[in-house]
């Protein structure tokens, strides 16, 4: 009990003659480095290999490898937590100093990628060109539906003007956005994909919507548009589920309404 009150009178003195002390992660209690000594500090040149990649980092002699791994954040952009540090074969802890280990001027130091790290930045990677096939393939169908679009507008403005409009030019817009709809619907999406994805499922829903109330306009021209009553769709068969996509119930709906022109369309040719 003795020595115990001995030895804490002797690190309540030395603290009384100015001198600092730091408890590192993992309980070690090391005397306090001055910002402005550790500038004034000799440096030593590591040699760092990073795979096939080596680069001479310039350090303070009693820095941490946890300072080296700031340093080198710098200069690969791996953030601290991301990287493994080896010296002689063993990895070494943030808090450990490099001239305790024997680190010295010339010195070798290995440097590894978490492997966890490693893997998300690959799943990420993947994910993102995942989303870009898809906006490329959305992309690509919406410059379909904006021609399709031209046609609907031309169609409407002659209806309005009172020209009559042959029927089979109504089933073959709305067959040829369904074909569209059906596009859209073999496209796997996700983050802004399946947005932009959502946007033209329901642009291609509201021209066929169009499509329908002009062709009830252009076979009775006499009824106002109020009267009108357009075909009934259920597009809530085509609404893309918010959390997962049920593609099988999205695209069986998609083939019924497709069906059902197709036979429209055969029942027109026999009349």
């Amino acid at each position: 009990m003795k020595r115990l009150s001995s030895s804490k009178r002797v690190v309540s003195n030395e603290v009384k003659g100015d001198i600092e002390w730091e408890l590192r992660p993992g309980g070690m209690l090391v005397q306090k480095r001055n910002m402005a000594d550790a500038a004034s500090a000799p440096m030593i040149k590591i040699k760092v290999s990073h795979g096939s990649y080596h680069r001479d980092i310039v350090v303070p002699a009693q820095s941490t490898f946890g300072d080296l791994k700031g340093v080198l954040a710098q200069e690969t952009g791996l953030e601290p937590k991301e990287q493994r540090l080896l010296f002689q074969g063993k990895e070494k802890d943030d808090e450990e100093c490099l001239h305790m280990v024997g680190v010295k001027d010339m010195s070798k130091v290995v440097l590894l990628e978490d492997p966890a790290s490693k893997e998300r930045k690959l799943v990420e990677m993947n994910s993102n060109q995942s989303v870009l096939k898809a906006c490329e393939e959305v992309a690509k169908v919406r410059s379909e539906v904006d021609k399709l679009s031209e046609k609907v507008i031309a169609v409407e403005a002659n209806v309005r003007a009172g020209t009559k409009v042959a029927e089979n030019e109504f089933l073959v817009l709305t067959e040829l956005l369904m074909v569209q709809l059906l596009q859209l619907d073999t496209i796997e999406a996700d983050g802004e994909a399946k947005v932009q994805r959502r946007v033209e499922v329901r642009r291609v829903q509201g021209l066929v919507d169009t499509l329908d109330h002009l062709k009830a306009r252009n076979s009775n021209p006499f009824s106002s548009s109020c009267n009108a009553v357009p075909m009934s769709t259920k597009w809530e068969a085509f609404e893309l589920s918010s959390t997962r996509i049920t593609q099988d119930w999205e695209s069986n709906g998609i083939l019924l309404q497709f069906a059902s022109l197709l036979a429209g369309i055969c029942n027109q040719s026999f009349r």
